[in-house]
């Protein structure tokens, strides 16, 4: 069964910077888009990064600018490199992955991320 496995996140002062990473267990073929997106308390679960497969990474407007989505050489896994970070960053943050061809998606179990003093 494909699944994927997060790691990083924490709590980190304004100003510093987090290191988030996302590896899914089967991706023959690479087909999957892979990315992260976040949900605050009360709010909608909203779009952070996506990597595209054969395309060009997609970012929230909020964190244009600041964040970095790469993927490893084997397209397996996924990093979201998060500078300059607020206290609006604060969030669970889940790892996705959609099938590029029939849309299924997958998600991760999530991870905290806290920006604070």
């Amino acid at each position: 069964q494909t699944r994927l496995v997060e790691s990083g996140g924490g709590l980190v002062q304004p100003g510093g910077s987090l290191r988030l990473s996302c590896r899914i267990s089967f991706n023959i073929g690479n087909i999957f888009h892979m990315g992260w997106y976040r949900q605050a308390p009360g709010k909608q679960r909203e779009l952070v990064a996506r990597a595209i497969v054969d395309g060009r990474p997609e970012y929230g407007e909020s964190v244009k600018g600041r964040f970095i989505i790469s993927r490893d050489s084997d397209q397996n896994t996924v990093h979201l490199q998060m500078n300059s970070l607020e206290p609006e960053d604060t969030a669970v943050y889940y790892c996705n992955a959609q099938q590029m061809y029939d849309g299924r998606e997958l998600w991760g179990q999530g991870t905290q991320v806290t920006v604070s003093s």
